[in-house]
């Protein structure tokens, strides 16, 4: 049942829309007959795992698909403004040149790609304000510096004169919002604006969104398969799945009583409800009826983590420093540095799995690659199975490469787009003589596949055929093909849907019994870090400010800074 807001005054209106992509080689219905409303002054988020056809709808909404190879057999997307009302679909490009950005703006996703990298910051938001409201450059820039001050952004007066790739990713994203209000637009479009960001930094984002929201009267799309930050934001919730609306309904009312059984599942397999170890029910486990009822229970009993009993850790490092030049002279002599990672100590037990949590530029993922003989430490040392890896020669740091594995956060990007993924796992089976055949490398190829639930038929596809849950998988097989003892696995779910998130979360366990190799797992996702770990490290400004069994530092944090962390989450997720 779709149900009609009580507020009548419409800006846009979406009825019956359907969305087609044509090749030569067939036509893909993305989206199918799909209606909703959206009013002046409401946040409506639309929400579904990635392909469900949330962003192409947005999309659609500004015509910034090309044609070909989109069509719209059927619908309309009504837009209504003080000045007038018109069908999107049937606008002319002058029509929508003049409706972008002046009356309809939006957020994307990632503002470093949506950001010009060679102008500055002012010129790009200025550029916007001058095209529209047709005022002189001086004016144009007073107006940036109050929008820049108005979104938070420290010291406009420098901000204005700086490049994008010069800030940090909550405040190019600012910027980003910043050129999106300057002609205060009637509709906003968020695509996804939070899902890169930090826990605190997208606390700020979010807040900020809902205060301009307010003062401008806005209507809002806010597009997230964040279960977290729709309960945060949204007055309204529609969920897309595979290309329809299969629930809609006001925020509290979906979240307390879900109908569809794919809405039941999004909220239900986020690693917040459970304890350690627990398995997460998935999408699949609702729609084939083998679980009924969202998983709003907790568990009576929780895993008590007990360190493993061995004399020797499998890893220690001791006082670690890891330095980078902030400023060199003309000769390319270092004049200043930042301290990555300071004097940092810690031990990892064979068997154990350590959270390794913190924001952006807090060093956590210099430390891994430093573990891992990627960056080379300033000072400290690093032992690993009671080996200096310092003192280790080429021979044994090529054994190294074997012993110890990266998951990275990107599988897309770490995997060869021009490399079959059968070729691309058995790579290091050939690099490390694994395998004495051909025929014995693509077994072990197939077998690993397998266990990360893919199948022989993928051993021939290139990265690109795969979904994001599915590359990750080719990635975390990769890593396994050598057998390791030790994983780091660097944000390797951040990315992912929540619903792909608990799938893969479900398999690392399941290969974690099956290997028992030893990881440790950053990222900047509490939660997240709390469900997979035995003990948590929170790092913040290079150095490790507490550690502890990752159920007590979640629940009872010492540290400010692990307040903050834990206070930032969206609260409709916290258990």
């Amino acid at each position: 049942m779709v149900l009609i807001s009580r507020m009548s005054n419409p800006v846009v209106q979406v009825k019956n829309l359907t969305i087609e992509f044509v090749t030569k080689e067939q036509i893909t219905q993305v989206v199918q007959d799909i209606s909703f409303t959206v009013n002046k002054g409401e946040i409506v988020a639309i929400v579904g795992e990635s392909g469900s056809g949330k962003s192409v709808s947005s999309l659609s909404i500004l015509r910034l698909l090309s044609s070909p190879p989109v069509r719209y057999p059927q619908g309309e997307i009504i837009f209504s403004s003080a000045e007038k009302t018109i069908d999107l679909l049937r606008a002319s490009e002058n029509q929508l040149t003049g409706l972008r950005g002046n009356h309809i703006a939006m957020i994307f996703q990632e503002p470093m790609t949506s950001l010009n990298p060679v102008l500055t910051c002012g010129q790009q938001v200025m550029e916007a304000i001058i095209t529209h409201r047709k005022i002189k450059q001086k004016e144009a820039l007073q107006q940036t510096i109050r929008l820049f001050r108005q979104v938070q952004l420290p010291d406009p007066e420098k901000i204005i004169h700086k490049y994008p790739h010069q800030l940090s990713g909550g405040q190019k994203q600012r910027v980003m919002i910043a050129m999106a209000m300057s002609c205060q637009p009637e509709l906003l479009i968020c695509d996804e604006p939070t899902t890169a960001l930090d826990v605190t930094v997208q606390q700020n984002i979010l807040q900020l969104i809902q205060q301009l929201q307010k003062q401008n009267n806005m209507a809002v799309i806010f597009i997230t398969h964040d279960l977290g930050v729709v309960a945060e934001i949204a007055d309204r919730v529609l969920v897309m799945y595979k290309g329809k609306i299969v629930e809609e309904n006001n925020t509290k009312e979906l979240f307390q009583h879900p109908t569809h059984p794919y809405t039941k599942a999004l909220l239900a397999c986020r690693p917040v409800l459970y304890h350690r170890h627990e398995r997460l029910p998935v999408v699949s486990d609702f729609l084939a009826g083998k679980i009924e009822e969202a998983g709003a229970k907790k568990p009576e009993t929780k895993t008590e983590y007990h360190p493993a009993k061995q004399a020797q850790p499998i890893l220690s490092v001791q006082n670690l420093e890891v330095q980078y030049p902030l400023q060199k002279n003309f000769l390319g002599k270092p004049l200043a540095f930042t301290n990555a990672v300071n004097d940092v100590t810690f031990e990892v037990c064979a068997g154990e799995t350590v959270g390794l949590v913190g924001e952006s530029g807090c060093g956590k993922s210099t430390l891994g690659r430093t573990i891992l003989k990627l960056v080379n430490p300033t000072q400290g040392k690093i032992f690993y199975k009671g080996r200096d890896m310092n003192l280790l020669t080429k021979d044994e740091t090529k054994l190294l490469r074997k012993d110890m594995q990266l998951i990275f956060q990107d599988p897309y990007s770490s995997l060869n787009p021009r490399m079959k993924i059968g070729a691309a796992i058995a790579e290091p089976l050939l690099v490390h003589k694994l395998a004495s055949s051909t025929r014995e490398r693509k077994e072990r190829v197939i077998d690993l596949l397998e266990k990360v639930n893919l199948t022989a038929e993928h051993y021939n596809r290139y990265p690109h055929e795969f979904s994001g849950g599915q590359r990750q998988r080719i990635v975390i097989a990769r890593a396994l093909a050598v057998q390791p003892s030790f994983i780091i696995c660097d944000e390797s779910v951040s990315a992912l849907d929540v619903s792909v998130q608990a799938q893969v979360l479900n398999l690392l366990n399941d290969l974690k019994k099956e290997f028992n190799f030893t990881a440790i797992f950053i990222s900047h996702d509490l939660a997240v870090v709390r469900y997979i770990s035995d003990r948590i490290m929170v790092m913040h400004k290079g150095k490790i400010v507490e550690t502890g069994d990752a159920e007590e530092v979640y629940a009872n944090p010492i540290h400010p800074y692990t307040q903050q962390l834990i206070a930032s989450i969206p609260k409709g997720i916290v258990a």
